[in-house]
């Protein structure tokens, strides 16, 4: 039995057009809260100070994490960017909506995203940084038909970049790095990465790039505090090409260079939460806003194994299939409906931000029908109602230049994973009582191993189904 949500299209119509009681009983200012989508860019597990980082300063996503709930056990749907970012907009498997790596393809018009529904709860919708699930200029490099930006997928307004830019002046090609043949101090990928609701933007360009964006959210709250609205911001920190300002690398005068440059722009990055967080205070709108934060996957594997980056005491990093590639930070602030303090240990992940949205503005109902939605409800979670995820978790991508599929499925305490290598073999493991994964138990537990792996073979064919068309009307 394939474990899965199978929600339809009216069915979710039918959430959004009906408040449900808990959602009014919880917050008594609306039954339509503000919904803002933080997430950050191949930072670890163990690069936030809530999770036990005594190093890196992340004043503010720490008080974000003690004021709501922390996710102890968060995974990425995988181990990589772009599979990652179409999981939280749809709610649904990379493998099922089709891009498996980056630079694939551009999401389909005929998927549902967040912003899709909450229009149709008359939330202005905004997207802010970077989109990397379809080109947002329609002649860049040619676009091989990828151009899909946000304002295909239901964004009133949108700020965006295609994929990745320097943390620090983003439209300049920082030292030590070639940006498809740039040279440094030159234009990064053509000088004008962002595309402001259709055009290239080319004001307010320097400095830091996780100020830059959050220079284009606040504009975009304030002008939405009177109605409901839906704040979607995807910060490129710290992704390489890794570049501090000098305010921020001086935080770190005992690190080297490298370390100095990821932990300054991380705490950047931390600085605009600060100020977002401050922001919804003095308009008096933070008890009817629920803020979610987490990283798209692992940490980078280069910086990763020059011990700048961490995935904490997990094994693995970006690209790869074990807990370090794939768990990420993770955190929840709803000041009128979370209690501060709460944490839990239920297994969450970006599939489920769908469904969650969903129930918060609607009815939970959900039914039989012809569109899965892999995702579930975390209210419940974030309740402590539910001890326990109620289906397997599928995680996976496509190695781009190999075209080997890297995937792994949880079910309980049990993952079997396989590796995207030619001859990756399948691994088991018991993350309850192993889970930094150093045994593999795939030999001596030979019954748990054919049960994961026939789950894993149905979720790819229905994945397959998907992908194919069976979702599409057109």
């Amino acid at each position: 039995m394939i474990h899965q949500s199978l929600i339809s299209i009216t069915v979710l119509a039918a959430m959004l057009a009906v408040p449900s009681s808990k959602s009014c009983a919880a917050n008594s200012d609306s039954a339509s809260p503000n919904i803002i989508l933080l997430m950050s860019d191949d930072q670890g597990w163990g690069d936030v100070g809530f999770n036990g980082n005594d190093v890196v300063k992340t004043p503010h996503l720490d008080a974000m994490a003690s004021a709501g709930i922390r996710f102890n056990r968060f995974y990425a749907a995988a181990p990589l960017c772009s599979p990652t970012r179409g999981s939280c907009l749809t709610g649904r498997y990379p493998f099922r909506f089709g891009i498996l790596a980056a630079h694939t393809g551009g999401m389909r018009v005929g998927e549902i995203t967040i912003a899709e529904m909450l229009k149709k709860k008359k939330y202005a919708t905004g997207f802010f940084g970077k989109w990397h699930v379809g080109w947002v200029k329609p002649d860049e490099v040619g676009t091989r038909g990828f151009y899909s930006p946000p304002s295909h997928h239901g964004f009133d307004e949108y700020f965006a970049t295609t994929s990745a830019v320097p943390t620090w002046n983003p439209t300049v090609t920082p030292d030590d790095w070639d940006s498809f043949g740039g040279e440094p101090g030159g234009p990064w990928k053509g000088g004008f990465p962002y595309v402001h609701n259709g055009d290239e933007a080319k004001e307010n360009l320097s400095g830091d790039d996780s100020r830059i964006i959050m220079d284009r959210v606040i504009p975009f709250i304030e002008a939405n505090q009177s109605k409901p609205f839906l704040a979607t911001v995807w910060f490129h920190a710290p992704h390489e090409p890794v570049v501090a300002g000098d305010e921020f690398k001086k935080l770190y005068p005992t690190a080297g260079n490298k370390r100095k440059n990821y932990y300054g722009c991380i705490t950047a990055m931390d600085q605009q939460i600060g100020r977002l967080r401050t922001k919804l205070r003095e308009l008096g709108i933070d008890k009817n806003t629920v803020v979610f934060f987490c990283s798209d996957n692992g940490p980078s594997d280069g910086l990763a194994k020059k011990g700048v980056a961490s995935a904490g005491p997990f094994k693995g990093h970006k690209h790869t299939m074990f807990e370090g590639g794939v768990l990420v930070p993770a955190c929840a602030e709803w000041p009128a409906v979370i209690p501060a303090d709460t944490s839990t240990d239920v297994r969450c992940s970006t599939v489920d931000f769908l469904p969650t949205v969903a129930s918060i503005v609607g009815d939970s109902r959900s039914g039989k029908t012809s569109r899965p939605i892999d995702g579930i409800d975390l209210m419940p979670v974030i309740r402590g109602e539910v001890k326990h995820r109620d289906r397997s978790l599928f995680l996976g991508y496509r190695r781009l230049h190999k075209g080997i599929d890297g995937k792994a499925i949880i079910s309980g305490d049990w993952k079997l994973l396989q590796e995207a290598k030619k001859d990756g073999r399948v691994r088991l493991y018991d993350l309850a009582k192993a889970p930094f994964e150093k045994h593999d138990l795939s030999a001596e537990q030979p019954e748990q191993t054919m049960r994961l792996r026939k789950q894993l073979e149905e979720l790819e064919a229905s994945c397959q189904r998907s992908r194919d068309g069976a979702d599409y009307r057109y």
